[in-house]
Protein backbone atom coordinates (compact mmCIF):
# COMPACT_ATOMS: atom_id res chain seq x y z
CA UNK A 1 0.00 0.00 0.00
CA UNK A 2 1.34 3.41 -0.99
CA UNK A 3 0.91 5.38 2.23
CA UNK A 4 2.46 8.53 0.78
CA UNK A 5 -0.10 8.56 -2.01
CA UNK A 6 -2.99 7.92 0.39
CA UNK A 7 -1.68 10.65 2.70
CA UNK A 8 -1.60 13.21 -0.12
CA UNK A 9 -5.07 12.20 -1.32
CA UNK A 10 -6.40 12.37 2.25
CA UNK A 11 -4.95 15.86 2.67
CA UNK A 12 -6.74 17.09 -0.46
CA UNK A 13 -9.99 15.39 0.56
CA UNK A 14 -9.78 17.10 3.96
CA UNK A 15 -8.89 20.42 2.34
CA UNK A 16 -11.85 20.04 -0.01
CA UNK A 17 -14.30 19.40 2.83
CA UNK A 18 -12.83 22.36 4.76
CA UNK A 19 -13.30 24.70 1.77
CA UNK A 20 -16.73 23.25 1.00
CA UNK A 21 -17.78 23.90 4.60
CA UNK A 22 -16.75 27.54 4.34
CA UNK A 23 -18.64 28.01 1.08
CA UNK A 24 -21.77 26.45 2.57
CA UNK A 25 -21.48 28.70 5.64
CA UNK A 26 -21.35 31.77 3.39
CA UNK A 27 -24.57 30.64 1.76
CA UNK A 28 -26.12 29.91 5.14
CA UNK A 29 -25.42 33.32 6.68
CA UNK A 30 -26.50 35.13 3.50
CA UNK A 31 -29.91 33.42 3.76
CA UNK A 32 -30.00 32.37 0.10
CA UNK A 33 -30.37 28.63 0.79
CA UNK A 34 -27.99 25.69 0.85
CA UNK A 35 -27.56 22.47 -1.09
CA UNK A 36 -30.63 20.20 -0.71
CA UNK A 37 -28.97 17.66 1.63
CA UNK A 38 -27.61 20.28 4.04
CA UNK A 39 -30.82 22.34 3.91
CA UNK A 40 -32.90 19.26 4.77
CA UNK A 41 -30.54 18.32 7.60
CA UNK A 42 -30.68 21.82 9.11
CA UNK A 43 -34.48 21.74 8.93
CA UNK A 44 -34.95 18.30 10.48
CA UNK A 45 -32.08 18.74 12.96
CA UNK A 46 -33.51 22.03 14.23
CA UNK A 47 -36.94 20.44 14.72
CA UNK A 48 -35.52 17.69 16.94
CA UNK A 49 -33.01 19.91 18.74
CA UNK A 50 -29.75 18.78 17.14
CA UNK A 51 -27.01 20.83 15.50
CA UNK A 52 -26.33 20.35 11.80
CA UNK A 53 -23.05 18.55 12.53
CA UNK A 54 -24.61 16.06 14.93
CA UNK A 55 -27.74 15.32 12.90
CA UNK A 56 -25.86 15.07 9.61
CA UNK A 57 -23.36 12.64 11.15
CA UNK A 58 -26.18 10.42 12.42
CA UNK A 59 -28.00 10.45 9.08
CA UNK A 60 -24.76 9.79 7.21
CA UNK A 61 -24.21 6.78 9.46
CA UNK A 62 -27.59 5.37 8.41
CA UNK A 63 -26.97 6.04 4.72
CA UNK A 64 -23.51 4.46 5.06
CA UNK A 65 -25.17 1.19 6.13
CA UNK A 66 -27.09 1.20 2.83
CA UNK A 67 -23.89 2.01 0.89
CA UNK A 68 -21.97 -0.75 2.70
CA UNK A 69 -24.45 -3.44 1.68
CA UNK A 70 -25.19 -2.28 -1.86
CA UNK A 71 -22.13 -0.37 -3.06
CA UNK A 72 -19.17 -0.72 -0.72
CA UNK A 73 -16.77 0.05 -3.60
CA UNK A 74 -17.79 3.69 -3.14
CA UNK A 75 -16.54 3.74 0.46
CA UNK A 76 -13.07 5.04 1.27
CA UNK A 77 -11.16 7.35 3.62
CA UNK A 78 -12.76 10.30 1.85
CA UNK A 79 -16.19 8.93 2.78
CA UNK A 80 -15.32 9.11 6.47
CA UNK A 81 -13.72 12.56 6.17
CA UNK A 82 -16.80 13.95 4.45
CA UNK A 83 -19.49 12.30 6.55
CA UNK A 84 -17.86 13.18 9.89
CA UNK A 85 -16.54 16.68 9.26
CA UNK A 86 -18.72 18.50 6.72
CA UNK A 87 -21.59 19.40 9.05
CA UNK A 88 -19.26 20.44 11.86
CA UNK A 89 -17.18 22.61 9.51
CA UNK A 90 -20.36 24.36 8.33
CA UNK A 91 -21.43 24.89 11.97
CA UNK A 92 -17.97 26.22 12.87
CA UNK A 93 -17.72 28.68 9.98
CA UNK A 94 -21.33 29.81 10.52
CA UNK A 95 -20.49 30.56 14.15
CA UNK A 96 -17.31 32.35 13.11
CA UNK A 97 -19.05 34.50 10.51
CA UNK A 98 -22.01 35.42 12.72
CA UNK A 99 -19.92 36.04 15.86
CA UNK A 100 -17.06 38.10 14.49
CA UNK A 101 -18.25 39.57 11.19
CA UNK A 102 -21.20 41.93 11.16
CA UNK A 103 -23.05 41.40 7.88
CA UNK A 104 -25.90 43.61 6.80
CA UNK A 105 -28.14 41.38 4.71
CA UNK A 106 -29.14 43.39 1.66
CA UNK A 107 -29.85 42.38 -1.92
CA UNK A 108 -26.28 43.36 -2.80
CA UNK A 109 -24.59 41.33 -0.03
CA UNK A 110 -26.87 38.37 -0.73
CA UNK A 111 -25.97 38.42 -4.43
CA UNK A 112 -22.27 38.77 -3.61
CA UNK A 113 -22.27 35.97 -1.03
CA UNK A 114 -24.36 33.78 -3.33
CA UNK A 115 -21.73 34.06 -6.07
CA UNK A 116 -18.76 33.56 -3.74
CA UNK A 117 -20.53 30.84 -1.74
CA UNK A 118 -21.39 28.74 -4.81
CA UNK A 119 -17.89 29.20 -6.28
CA UNK A 120 -16.17 28.23 -3.02
CA UNK A 121 -18.60 25.36 -2.34
CA UNK A 122 -18.05 23.83 -5.79
CA UNK A 123 -14.29 24.40 -5.54
CA UNK A 124 -14.20 22.43 -2.28
CA UNK A 125 -16.44 19.72 -3.71
CA UNK A 126 -14.07 19.39 -6.66
CA UNK A 127 -11.05 18.88 -4.38
CA UNK A 128 -12.84 16.28 -2.27
CA UNK A 129 -14.05 14.37 -5.34
CA UNK A 130 -10.75 14.65 -7.25
CA UNK A 131 -8.93 13.05 -4.32
CA UNK A 132 -10.72 9.82 -5.34
CA UNK A 133 -10.90 8.33 -1.86
CA UNK A 134 -14.56 7.38 -1.85
CA UNK A 135 -17.90 9.17 -2.01
CA UNK A 136 -19.80 10.86 0.75
CA UNK A 137 -22.72 8.57 1.71
CA UNK A 138 -25.25 10.96 0.11
CA UNK A 139 -23.18 11.19 -3.08
CA UNK A 140 -22.94 7.39 -3.29
CA UNK A 141 -26.70 6.86 -3.50
CA UNK A 142 -27.07 7.90 -7.16
CA UNK A 143 -24.20 5.80 -8.59
CA UNK A 144 -25.40 2.75 -6.62
CA UNK A 145 -28.89 3.13 -8.13
CA UNK A 146 -27.34 3.63 -11.57
CA UNK A 147 -25.40 0.38 -11.15
CA UNK A 148 -28.55 -1.51 -10.22
CA UNK A 149 -31.18 0.08 -12.45
CA UNK A 150 -29.18 1.39 -15.48
CA UNK A 151 -31.12 4.64 -15.28
CA UNK A 152 -29.26 7.83 -16.18
CA UNK A 153 -27.16 9.27 -13.34
CA UNK A 154 -28.43 12.81 -13.90
CA UNK A 155 -32.09 11.71 -13.64
CA UNK A 156 -31.47 9.87 -10.37
CA UNK A 157 -29.34 12.62 -8.85
CA UNK A 158 -31.81 15.39 -9.69
CA UNK A 159 -34.68 13.28 -8.32
CA UNK A 160 -32.69 12.68 -5.14
CA UNK A 161 -31.86 16.37 -4.73
CA UNK A 162 -35.45 17.46 -5.40
CA UNK A 163 -36.69 14.97 -2.78
CA UNK A 164 -34.34 16.44 -0.15
CA UNK A 165 -35.29 19.96 -1.26
CA UNK A 166 -38.94 19.10 -0.54
CA UNK A 167 -37.96 17.69 2.88
CA UNK A 168 -36.03 20.90 3.59
CA UNK A 169 -39.06 22.99 2.62
CA UNK A 170 -41.45 20.93 4.76
CA UNK A 171 -39.23 21.13 7.86
CA UNK A 172 -38.32 24.78 7.46
CA UNK A 173 -34.76 24.30 6.25
CA UNK A 174 -32.94 27.10 4.43
CA UNK A 175 -34.32 26.68 0.91
CA UNK A 176 -33.54 29.44 -1.58
CA UNK A 177 -31.98 30.20 -4.91
CA UNK A 178 -28.72 28.53 -3.87
CA UNK A 179 -30.66 25.30 -3.20
CA UNK A 180 -31.98 25.32 -6.76
CA UNK A 181 -28.54 26.20 -8.17
CA UNK A 182 -26.92 23.35 -6.22
CA UNK A 183 -29.62 20.89 -7.27
CA UNK A 184 -29.44 21.62 -10.99
CA UNK A 185 -26.43 23.66 -12.05
CA UNK A 186 -23.30 22.97 -9.97
CA UNK A 187 -22.09 20.05 -12.10
CA UNK A 188 -20.49 22.24 -14.80
CA UNK A 189 -18.75 24.38 -12.17
CA UNK A 190 -17.32 21.32 -10.41
CA UNK A 191 -16.15 19.96 -13.77
CA UNK A 192 -14.45 23.31 -14.47
CA UNK A 193 -12.58 23.21 -11.14
CA UNK A 194 -11.70 19.55 -11.76
CA UNK A 195 -10.03 20.27 -15.09
CA UNK A 196 -8.42 23.61 -14.29
CA UNK A 197 -7.30 23.23 -10.68
CA UNK A 198 -8.06 20.13 -8.61
CA UNK A 199 -7.00 17.25 -10.83
CA UNK A 200 -3.82 18.89 -12.21
CA UNK A 201 -2.72 19.96 -8.70
CA UNK A 202 -3.39 16.55 -7.14
CA UNK A 203 -1.69 14.72 -10.00
CA UNK A 204 1.34 17.01 -9.73
CA UNK A 205 1.53 16.35 -5.98
CA UNK A 206 1.26 12.59 -6.47
CA UNK A 207 3.94 12.47 -9.15
CA UNK A 208 6.61 14.44 -7.28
Amino acid sequence: MDWKRIGIQSFYALLGVFILGFGAALLRVSQVGLDPFTAANIGVGTKIGLSLGTYQLLLNGLILCFVFFFGRKYIGIGTVINMVLTGFFIDFFTWLLTSYISLSITWFTQALLLIFGVLIFTFGASFYMSAKLGNAPYDAIAPILVDRTRLHFRVIRITQDVLFMVIAFIFGGPVGIATIINAFFTGPLISFWDKKVSQPLIEKSLNK
